[in-house]
């Protein structure tokens, strides 16, 4: 999985590249239990077996996936300025990439995952002690 990552990055332009680092140690700051690896032909992590996020290149921004329409709206006020669609945001490459933003995202994603990952621990004790 590693080796596909590598290769997103090396064929990526040096900016867009540039910008994917960046991204990539802001998601290891507050995530740095999370797995890395690939998939959608894209990279991403894993966090407790669950998809945590994933993030892409274009060529005139870089995008950041799954950001829920709930994280979305709990954000707005820090979304303002930024491209978003179902799933989305969208961060310009003209732009320096906004690390703080980038955390507070994956670290609301997590919240997400991990609550979602409790909800499903709980429903499968209930299904096996009724």
């Amino acid at each position: 999985m590693i080796k596909e990552v590598t290769q997103y990055f090396t064929a990526t332009p040096p900016k867009a590249r540039a910008a994917l680092r960046k991204i990539r140690a802001a998601i290891l700051s507050v995530a740095p239990k999370a797995e890395e690896g690939f998939s959608y032909r894209i990279p991403g992590f894993r966090l407790n077996g669950r998809a945590l996020v994933w993030y892409a290149a274009f060529n005139d921004h870089c995008s950041l996936y799954p950001m829920t329409s709930a994280i979305r709206s709990r954000l707005a006020t820090d979304l303002e300025g930024y491209e978003t669609s179902k799933g989305t945001v969208r961060l310009p490459l003209a732009n320096p990439v906004p690390v703080g933003l980038v955390k507070k995202l994956v670290k609301a994603r997590m919240a997400e995952v991990t609550h979602g990952s409790a909800t499903a621990q709980k429903r499968s004790r209930t299904r096996r002690n009724p």
